[in-house]
């Protein structure tokens, strides 16, 4: 009974939540979808994924993997906001959260996180090979589980994101394809992932270093300290590399490479203007590396653009 009153009582207070256009803003902010960069970023490797396989990916399978990454990745930032809500309110980035500044309460993100999930749950299930799906799935929650806490306890957190980040390869190949063995393709592309994933969280993390440093937590870009240009640009290589050989082994057609070829000037003018900033003696703004972050949108955009092209010409 006092589980039914508490539902209800969130239920009630989520309705009038929602009776206006400030409380629609504020759940649009709680599931980051007024920063489509950062919905993009996913959605962009599912891609590179539905394109680079055997099978061709149906505009049905591309509409539910679209589905599924937006409320995945919705369930994934309430819950780091309801983890970090304390740290989040210390950042100047960050502060302007709902939860960290109080536009929304705790109860109420958490009846939105059970619905993104209970949505995610659904897309998932709606996939061709669906056990498959559900496998990696469950492969993925202990790293999606331990990242918004890893901050507090490992040098690298960037490290887990990138990994979990791979899920994104994977989850859209096997329902795609039904298998994840037999084509070397798969493993290319999965690490092209991780490698761009940690070079463009590390480049995010830059913009928060004065206040991570302050509260504590770490981040790579704390780790890595001077080094951390350095580390970008090798990311950057190896994506472009670790890409085009997936590419190559696919066998897209031609029209993939010119933009690989813009993709590769695209990344090392990123990695000049990250070390050029590093070797001022002030600090960059904060826009610089939220900037450089939304580049890599653009960039990881062309590379898919690409594919689609030499998938369609191949």
């Amino acid at each position: 009974m006092k589980t039914a009153r508490l539902i209800e009582g969130l239920e009630a207070a989520l309705l009038k939540r929602l009776s206006g256009r400030e409380s629609l803003a504020t759940l649009v902010a709680l599931l980051r979808w007024d920063k489509p960069s950062g919905r993009l970023i996913l959605l962009i490797p599912a891609g590179w994924a539905l394109w680079l396989g055997p099978a061709t990916a149906s505009p049905s399978l591309v509409l539910q993997v679209l589905v599924g990454g937006l409320a995945v990745s919705g369930a994934g930032c309430i819950a780091n906001d309801l983890w970090d809500q304390s740290i989040d309110s210390q950042v100047e980035r960050t502060r302007s959260r709902p939860l960290a500044s109080g536009a929304m309460t705790a109860g109420e993100a958490w009846v939105w996180l059970l619905l993104a999930l209970g949505l995610s749950l659904l897309s998932l299930l709606s996939l061709p090979h669906s056990l498959l799906c559900l496998a990696l799935a469950l492969a993925a929650l202990p790293l999606i589980l331990l990242y918004p806490s890893a901050k507090r306890v490992f040098a690298l957190p960037q490290l887990l994101l990138a990994l979990t980040w791979g899920f994104a390869v994977l989850l859209p190949w096997a329902a795609a394809n039904g298998t994840l063995l037999g084509q070397p393709q798969l493993p290319l592309i999965w690490l092209a992932t991780v490698c761009w994933a940690f070079g463009f969280d590390t480049v995010y993390a830059l913009a928060d270093l004065e206040d991570d440093s302050r509260i504590g937590v770490h981040s790579s870009a704390r780790t890595l300290g001077s080094l951390a240009p350095q580390v970008v640009t090798l990311c950057h290589g190896a994506t472009l590399a670790l890409a085009a050989a997936a590419a190559w082994w696919s066998g897209v057609g031609l029209l993939f490479w010119p933009c690989w070829l813009l993709a590769c000037v695209g990344m090392e003018r990123e990695s000049r203007r990250l070390l050029r900033m590093f070797r001022k003696p002030d600090a960059p703004p904060r826009a610089f590396y939220t900037e450089r972050f939304a580049a890599q949108v653009k960039l990881g955009g062309l590379l898919l653009l690409g594919l689609v092209l030499g998938r369609l010409s191949g």
